[in-house]
């Protein structure tokens, strides 16, 4: 089951997902390509818009890591295989995370990735389950021997699917290794793991067996099934056999800053690398903002005077290291929208005049004119949060949810709620909306409308939400829509 919504009436709408049924003569490689992730790996068709540095940002920080996965720590008298990548939303760690599995794999040293995403469609993007089996599939392609080892170790061990991640990672990659390393005369395996975003990773829910209840069961949390990977990690990477260094890419919450915590460690294991504190990003920031300035004037003819003196200034120090400020703020100029982009960014400057100590507070006021913008910004809003519920569905394209959440089939509704919000969401173009869904740029929008001391009067409570959403599956099933059962089958 791929999610739930509850109602604040009672009732219960699953998501079902597709289960593969594996042929029991397929070939043992194909059956460990049946249980991955595929669109986790850092090169795939779901990532092709995923976020990446801007030439000649994040320069500093891309060598760094680099230098650390291919020279190690040097002749430190405590190495360390692994290292932990933070920062707060939007200071750039997806990309880049995703920046340099590009350069580690052009150089032959990318052992595999793992990119989480919350907001994924596919399950396997947002929790455990395919992690192992997902660093096993790619590791097998990393080498030939290894590949032989990995099938060697699916074939002698025909329920490994059904372990947990621990014996996942001693009979899928452990072993294998030490197979590799016993025999081979060649050079060593070294390279660089990546995951990212395992902060994003939501908690495996399991089916009551016991006949007792699911409310005897106790809930899992996502910090449980984010612990459980770290530990994971933490046993391959003292493996004398394991051979590759781990960057793990997170915010930092507290069960990663408690896991990385050296106090909690008789033996650091790992570095920290806070991309907010250790590297200024406001050089970077300014680099891209003159990029894409310079495309802007060009497309639109402006003088070279535009913007005003002072404009990247200010606007880099509204950012306070934030990338997703800048990106948020071009997006915003880029729109399309009637308006001049003049126009538009006099309005950005003016939102941002006010001085906070806040590093959000820019990023909060530039979300809230944005939404504000909107004819109705509450119901808009609730748009934005039925998405994410809806995009849990395999099958919620652009057109189904509208279809779901519209009150008017005769009018365009989501471009009239919508049609200002480019600059957060990404909506499909009429001709692939049955096709594509409907996507918020970065997960911090969500974080800014689920605190209230943030957003304020834009806040929506989770039951505001449920009742939005169930009142549209009641209306839609009670219409004369001629697409009824398609949209029912969509949500059941």
């Amino acid at each position: 089951m791929a999610g739930t919504f509850n109602n604040a009436r009672g009732f219960h709408i699953d998501h079902c997902e597709i289960v593969t049924v594996l042929n029991p003569s397929a070939d043992p490689l194909s059956k460990l390509q049946a249980q991955i992730a595929a669109g986790a790996i850092h090169d795939s068709r779901e990532r092709c818009d995923a976020p990446k540095c801007h030439p000649k940002t994040r320069v500093a920080v891309q060598d760094d890591l680099y230098s650390w996965i291919v020279n190690g720590d040097g002749e430190s008298e405590c190495p360390r295989d692994i290292q932990w990548v933070t920062g707060p939303a939007g200071t750039g760690k997806t990309a880049v995370m995703g920046s340099l599995a590009d350069r580690c794999a052009a150089d032959g040293v990318l052992g595999a990735t793992f990119f989480f995403a919350s907001w994924s469609a596919s399950i396997g993007r947002r929790r455990k389950t395919a992690f192992v089996t997902t660093i096993a599939h790619q590791l097998a392609r990393y080498r030939e021997d290894l590949q032989t080892a990995i099938s060697t170790a699916v074939e002698k061990n025909t329920d490994v699917f059904e372990k947990n991640l621990h014996v996942q990672m001693e009979n899928l990659v452990l072993s294998p290794l030490r197979e590799v390393v016993r025999q081979s005369d060649g050079p060593g395996l070294r390279g660089a793991i990546i995951i990212d975003g395992l902060d994003e990773c939501e908690a495996e829910q399991y089916h009551d067996t016991t006949g007792t209840g699911a409310q005897d069961k106790p809930v899992r949390t996502d910090a449980q099934d984010q612990l459980e990977i770290l530990q994971v990690l933490q046993a391959a990477s003292s493996d004398p056999s394991f051979p590759f260094r781990i960057l793990i890419a997170s915010r930092p919450e507290r069960v990663f800053r408690e896991f990385f915590d050296p106090e909690n460690n008789p033996t650091p294991f790992a570095h920290k690398l806070d991309l907010n504190e250790d590297y200024n990003a406001d050089a970077d920031i300014t680099l891209f903002l003159e990029a894409q300035f310079n495309l802007l004037r060009r497309r639109y003819h402006f003088p070279p005077s535009w913007p005003p003196p002072g404009t990247l200034q200010t606007l880099v120090k509204n950012a306070s290291g934030q990338f997703i400020y800048a990106a948020t703020v071009i997006r915003v100029l880029n729109a399309g929208r009637p308006e001049r982009p003049k126009a538009l960014l006099d309005a950005i400057l003016k939102i941002g005049s006010k001085v906070n100590s806040n590093p959000l507070k820019q990023l909060d006021l530039l979300y809230s004119h944005i939404l504000e913008s909107s004819p109705d910004p509450l119901l808009s809003i609730r748009w934005i949060r039925a998405f994410a519920w809806a995009n849990n569905a395999s099958n919620a394209s652009a057109s189904n949810v509208t279809m779901l959440l519209q009150t008017d089939r005769e009018s365009d509704e989501a471009e009239h709620l919508l049609g200002n919000l480019y600059s957060l969401i990404w909506i499909p173009p009429p001709g692939d909306q049955a096709t594509s869904k409907y996507k918020v740029y970065h997960k911090s929008l969500f974080d800014f409308l689920s605190d209230p001391g943030r957003c304020g009067k834009l806040y929506l409570e989770i039951s505001e939400r449920n009742v939005f959403i169930w009142d549209s599956f009641i209306r839609a099933c009670t219409s004369e829509f001629d697409s009824t059962s398609k949209l029912v089958s969509f949500l059941i």
